[in-house]
């Protein structure tokens, strides 16, 4: 039995990241083309997390499995609350939703990554056929399960020889000389600059402008850029857990200033992005996620490389992630590989995603 009928392209996808900032909600339409897909987006939204969510999502690493398993079923149920809320008013009802759910454990090496967001429970709420859990597949062929935007950013935005999301993580994608997609997570971004941004009472540094008042410490530059995890090479991917394993203590245990270690963070998430680009002869990049308004790090980006950096419009920085993840799951549903072993490492490609059926 087919899961989607033909001419069934309207998908809403949903995305929450890891800088917690809300959840993405971006009701898209698809249409094959010559060299990829047509895309619209129709209407989108993010819906901030009150402070009860952030700390519900950000504490669930160190719940009982009762706990993780009752969230679960309770994020489900909030997305699901969303989905209608957003839906409301609106004449075009999608024939599925997308739901990336939010990550609370990616240990691809141990053979898992996790998200909540109970499909089942979106799809009971909503009525609406519910595609989730993309990354699971992938990980069992022995893949990161991450990055799984490049599929998109290949047949949605091939014009551009590469594209760069700073969100909470920084990740890059491109087609290497051989015409294959790669990418990977570059380095965490908006993750670290919120948390220090946190320390003054302030959500995320509007525009850099702390960071931009802030003096580079050399030391603490040089111990974010020696990571061992930038030595690896192939299929990469970073989790909350180095995060909070090595980065976290540098700067917490530092001594210097909110605005110097924001003045450093940005200068360490500007030289990696930098360093990609230039490794790479990549001549011009897309950049969406927040960090795209980031105007202090896009200019030290900018200072540390000659590719042309390319600022799209607001809702294709704002909603890019959730704009793909409507896009896997249109591929999902019609049977079509929407996860790349290239990017991934994985044995193959595969087709991503569990399906649960709305009414």
């Amino acid at each position: 039995m087919n899961e989607t009928a033909p001419g069934e392209t309207s998908i809403l996808g949903l995305m929450s990241g890891t800088s917690l900032d809300g959840l993405d909600m971006a009701l898209c339409e698809f249409e094959p083309a010559e060299n990829g897909f047509d895309f619209k987006i129709i209407k989108a939204r993010t819906t901030a997390y009150s402070d009860t969510w952030k700390e519900r999502l950000s504490s669930l690493k160190n719940a009982t499995a009762e706990r993780y398993f009752g969230m679960n079923a309770l994020y489900g149920k909030y997305t699901g609350d969303e989905i209608n809320a957003f839906l409301k008013g609106t004449d075009q009802r999608p024939s599925a939703v997308a739901s990336h759910g939010h990550t609370v454990f990616h240990q691809p090496a141990a053979g898992f990554s996790t998200q909540v967001g109970c499909g089942a429970t979106i799809a009971a709420v909503t009525g609406i056929t519910t595609v989730c859990d993309f990354r699971s597949m992938d990980v069992a062929l022995q893949g990161q399960g991450a990055p799984l935007v490049p599929i998109g950013d290949q047949l949605l935005f091939g014009q551009y020889e590469a594209c760069l999301n700073i969100g909470g993580i920084a990740n890059i994608s491109f087609d290497d000389k051989s015409g294959r997609r790669i990418a990977y997570d570059a380095c965490i971004a908006n993750m670290l600059l919120n948390h220090l941004a946190g320390k003054t009472g302030a959500a995320f540094d509007r525009g850099g402008e702390m960071a931009r008042s802030g003096k580079t410490d050399l030391a603490l530059l040089n111990a974010l850029n020696g990571l061992e995890y930038h030595a690896r090479k192939g299929a990469k991917s970073i989790g909350r857990e180095l995060f909070e394993s090595t980065v976290l203590k540098l700067v917490d245990n530092s001594t210097l200033g909110v605005t110097d270690l924001l003045a450093t963070a940005t200068a360490y998430s500007a030289h990696i992005i930098a360093k990609e680009l230039n490794d790479n002869n990549i001549k011009n990049v897309l950049v969406t996620g927040g960090g795209a308004f980031n105007t202090f790090l896009i200019e030290n980006i900018k200072a540390r490389t000659g590719c042309e950096i390319i600022i799209p419009s607001g809702d294709i920085v704002n909603f890019k992630e959730a704009l793909i993840f409507a896009f896997l799951g249109y591929l999902r549903l019609n049977k079509q590989i929407n996860t790349l072993s290239s990017v991934t490492g994985a044995l193959r490609d595969s087709i991503g995603g569990a399906v649960y059926i709305g009414t």
